[in-house]
């Protein structure tokens, strides 16, 4: 009984992913790699100092000075 049924499975049953697979990881792999460069780049600009924090040159303690004036709170 089990050589009928598997006589009854057509010899050709592979499944390839095709032309569509192929562009959808392509693409994939393009979009990783951009990002990836684009995140070099902004790493880059970090200035980190010998201590290992970084600091900014605008921001004193940690409240920009034009921002309370801009949105007040109510």
């Amino acid at each position: 009984m089990t050589g009928d049924l598997l006589r009854a499975v057509p010899a050709d049953n592979t499944v390839s992913p095709g032309v569509l697979g192929f562009v959808v990881v392509a693409l994939l792999g393009v979009a990783t790699w951009l990002l990836v460069r684009s995140m070099r780049r902004q790493l880059k600009k970090i200035d980190i100092p010998e201590g290992g924090t970084p600091t900014r040159p605008d921001d004193d303690d940690g409240v920009q000075q034009g921002r309370e004036e801009e949105h007040p709170r109510q």
